[in-house]
């Protein structure tokens, strides 16, 4: 028995020695990849409503070399206005493919989407991102610049003439008093068919939307004000016979009219709080950080009832700027809630009393500031949007 323990111990003696010798194999490295180049089948496109479901462009790019199955790879295919450095985009994802393409009507709802006018041409940009299924090294193409116009898709209703929407009614502040009082009471245009407005409600009342401030002979209305849930939102038409039902409750309210499909919708504005005034104050502005600011060069316009603009300021390079809904007083602001994110200097989001300063641009030059209440973040309702654009 002991000549058997001894040969098992030596026999596991052996073995463990074995293991300690064998080696592990060295780790493999694994490769950056490059940035992907992006390719355009043309660089001006023109559709028509015939080509709604034609492809009218392709968009193809290199392999990126991630180090992965190139048919995980994920692609975003982004594009935006011109100038805005992507702050606004529309995007596609695609998995594995090299190349996309867009039929007329895709195109065309993007072009429409940015509030392009129809039969205009604009220039937009388009670009890919190249990343591994879970986002990670992420990589972006050069940037292709296209020539787009929208074309005509006839609307349910058609627009007003004026390019203008004036809210009336026992439910404004105004009342039934026509002409109404402007710019409180004006809608803001947002795209060639969609109309919003931010408006303070009383509850229970009724209220008419005008193409003409002062004019009763034309208006839009609804066919049945007793409808159940019509307060809310529902369809409308041109010279139908009863008024808009208003909220049952008080209270701010956006009303949003859509052309396109027919219909309206009215429900509590939640998002950020929409000022008499606005004046904007930094080291990116020519008046710098003094408080009060020098008026009117560094006052907004109000347009409407959601929309503010500076048509032209000349801005310092690399400087930031407040807005300010009294000018002389620091205790309330509109700021953006991080200044570092990517092309914030062109445009993007901001609200009430957040804690970073807006970025301005890279360089120096003369711009025009576009403030929209009507348009919030999808993700923040308490969020406005904003573009810089120079001129």
């Amino acid at each position: 028995m002991k000549s058997i323990y001894k040969i098992l111990l030596a026999a596991i003696g052996v073995v463990t020695v074995l293991a300690a010798c064998n080696k592990v194999d060295k780790l493999p490295f694994y490769g950056v990849g490059s940035a992907p180049t992006l390719s355009v089948s043309l660089n001006t496109v023109a559709a028509t409503a015939a080509d709604s479901s034609n492809k009218v462009i392709s968009f193809s790019w290199t392999d990126p070399k991630h180090s992965t199955a190139p048919a995980s790879y994920k692609y975003v295919l982004e594009i935006d206005s011109a100038g805005r450095n992507f702050s606004n985009a529309a995007s596609r994802t695609t998995i594995g493919s090299l190349s996309d393409s867009l039929t007329g009507k895709q195109l065309n709802d993007i072009l429409l989407g940015f509030g392009f006018t129809f039969n205009v041409a604009y220039t937009i940009e388009a670009r890919v991102i190249s990343s591994y299924g879970n986002n990670n090294e992420r990589l972006i193409s050069n940037s292709q610049i296209i020539t787009a116009t929208p074309y005509r898709i006839p609307p349910k209703i058609d627009p007003p003439a004026s390019g203008k929407l004036f809210l009336v009614g026992n439910a404004t502040a105004g009342g039934w008093n026509n002409p109404v009082p402007v710019p409180t009471q004006e809608f803001g245009r947002i795209d060639a068919t969609t109309f919003v407005g931010v408006f303070d409600l009383s509850g229970g009342n009724q209220y008419l939307i005008l193409p003409v401030n002062g004019d009763w002979s034309n208006k839009y209305a609804v066919a049945n004000g007793t409808l159940p849930g019509l307060s809310d939102g529902g369809e409308f038409g041109y010279n139908f016979s009863d008024n808009f039902p208003g909220p049952a409750n008080s209270g701010m309210y956006k009303i949003t009219v859509d052309f396109q499909s027919g219909r309206f919708s009215a429900v509590p504005y939640t998002g950020a709080q929409v000022p008499a005034n606005l004046y904007m104050v930094g080291d990116a502005t020519p008046g710098g950080w003094n408080n009060p600011v020098p008026v009117p060069s560094q006052e907004l316009t109000r347009l409407n009832s959601v929309q503010f603009e500076l048509p032209s300021i000349a801005l310092d390079a690399n400087k930031q700027y407040l807005l300010l809904p009294v000018n002389g007083d620091w205790g309330n602001k509109y700021a953006v809630p991080s200044s570092g994110l990517p092309g914030l200097s062109g445009g993007g989001y901001f609200g009430y009393n957040l804690g970073d300063n807006f970025p301005g641009p890279a360089a120096v030059g003369n711009f025009k500031l576009q403030i929209n209440f009507g348009i919030n973040d999808p993700t923040n309702a308490n969020r406005a949007w904003f573009t810089m654009t120079q001129l």
